[in-house]
């Protein structure tokens, strides 16, 4: 079977409910915690994706054991200390930065080496925002260049509390701290730039012992050492970052509905959402609850017309950075200019974004203008193609991949589009939901 997928119409109208996978970040989470609690967890509807698999392969090489049937997931927790540390331990991340940038701080108390590999393109991603702040808890690290993966770390019994300044807006880089503080002896205390706060949310419902305190542009979160974390079940509620795929196709096609059931709307989480109102688009958020301290809802969107242009706040990137290569899409389509800055951040994920989503433009032929870390795109709301597109090469970046689905499903044109198992990582089941929309 070919590697590639090839679309030559549009999509017909549609009016439709769907149901999207797990969310991935909460799903890698609960795997992480449920392995170090007392006792088994179960959870419904997690993301079985590359990326999560992944984490419970490195679980159980840690010696967790883990039973999966009819979607319905076990993991055994051996508690806060309880993994099993052997000579010669790798552990692969395979292409998730967040399961590798996590479990490290789970690692740190381990006083035979462990060393941790990833893909190719994990390999190329910043693990020393990482390893600084952790060796401040008494831990040494190797990296490769003093930068990348692979990395050996070597823990200590004896881990001392620390202060650490997050000023990236990384909730992987604050959530790796997390996991470390919660082994060490002391109060850590964490002034940390906004970012999506799923591991807080997790550690309060368990009542773990933290404490976060919210200012304008950081929060200062304070956590103390752990003993016990009882077992925690959970069913995973849909995932905003795969929703916002289906959400910009509805927006972007001809009469078409769609509601999207049960889907994790945490504020840190909905920057896109926050961008497309601002640009004139009605998105409704219905049946709104907590659950498990997440607040979930069913999203309602329609076919939308007239979009506006954005000059789009810097504050909203950290809640929207992995979607804005969709972004990007509907701002093709918007009337006017659209300016978005300070995106240094899009160029360190799995390929670099900000230019891959520069480039799909202007094979669409979109006027736009890049620098490092910004991008004016001149929207045309008559845009609609007519020539064949290839993408490929491009470092089997899913986000890359579905977006340029959903453009070609969008605007015409005839695409070829490479590397469709990338989709494997973090939406599996991507393709299979499209069709259910063409039916």
């Amino acid at each position: 079977m070919p590697n590639k997928i090839i679309l030559r119409k549009k999509i017909l109208n549609f009016k439709k409910k769907i149901f999207i996978p797990g969310d991935k970040s909460i799903s890698i989470r609960w795997v992480l915690i449920s392995s170090i609690a007392n006792g088994v967890s179960t959870a419904k509807n997690l993301l079985m994706s590359e990326d999560v698999l992944a984490a419970i392969q490195a679980i159980k090489k840690l010696g967790v054991k883990v039973s999966t049937t009819n979607n319905i997931c076990k993991v055994y927790g051996v508690g806060v200390r309880g993994y099993r540390y052997k000579k010669g331990l790798v552990i692969n991340a395979q292409n998730s930065g967040t399961l590798g940038r996590l479990i490290t701080g789970l690692l740190i108390d381990s006083t035979i080496p462990i060393k941790i590999i990833g893909d190719r393109s994990l390999s190329r991603r910043d693990f020393k925002r990482i390893s600084d702040p952790l060796s401040k808890f008494g831990v040494s690290f190797q990296l490769r260049n003093n930068f990348s993966l692979p990395i050996i770390i070597k823990g200590s019994k004896k881990l001392i509390p620390i202060k650490y300044l997050e000023k990236r807006g990384s909730a992987q880089c604050k959530s790796s701290v997390i996991f470390g503080a919660i082994k060490a002896d002391g109060k850590t205390i964490i002034k940390a730039k906004k970012s999506r706060n799923h591991t807080e949310l997790l550690f309060k419902h368990l009542n773990l012992p933290i404490k976060v305190k919210k200012n304008k542009n950081f929060d200062i979160i304070n956590v103390n050492k752990v003993n016990n974390i009882k077992p925690i079940n959970y069913e995973i509620p849909s995932d905003i970052s795969s929703a916002a795929f289906f959400i910009a196709l509805t927006i972007l096609s001809e009469k078409s509905q769609l509601i999207i059931n049960r889907v994790n709307i945490n504020p840190s989480r909905i920057g896109f959402i926050t961008i497309l109102r601002k640009m004139g688009i009605k998105i409704s958020l219905k049946h709104k609850k907590i659950y498990k301290g997440e607040l979930i809802a069913n999203v309602a969107v329609k076919s939308q017309k007239n979009i506006k242009s954005i000059n789009c706040p810097s504050k909203f990137n950290s809640s929207a950075i992995d979607e804005f290569l969709i972004i990007f899409l509907i701002a093709a389509r918007a009337k006017g200019v659209s300016h978005f800055r300070n995106l240094d951040e899009l160029n360190k994920k799995e390929s670099p974004r900000l230019k891959w989503g520069s480039k799909i433009l202007k094979m669409m032929g979109v006027k736009v203008i890049t620098t490092k870390n910004s991008i004016k795109i001149f929207g045309n709301p008559k845009l609609k193609l007519n020539k064949k597109i290839i993408i490929n090469k491009y470092l089997k970046d899913h986000r890359v991949f579905m977006t340029s689905v959903i453009a070609a499903l969008s605007f015409g044109g005839e695409w070829h589009i490479h590397d469709k198992d990338s989709i494997k990582t973090s939406f599996p089941s991507f393709l299979k939901i499209l069709n259910m929309l063409k039916k």
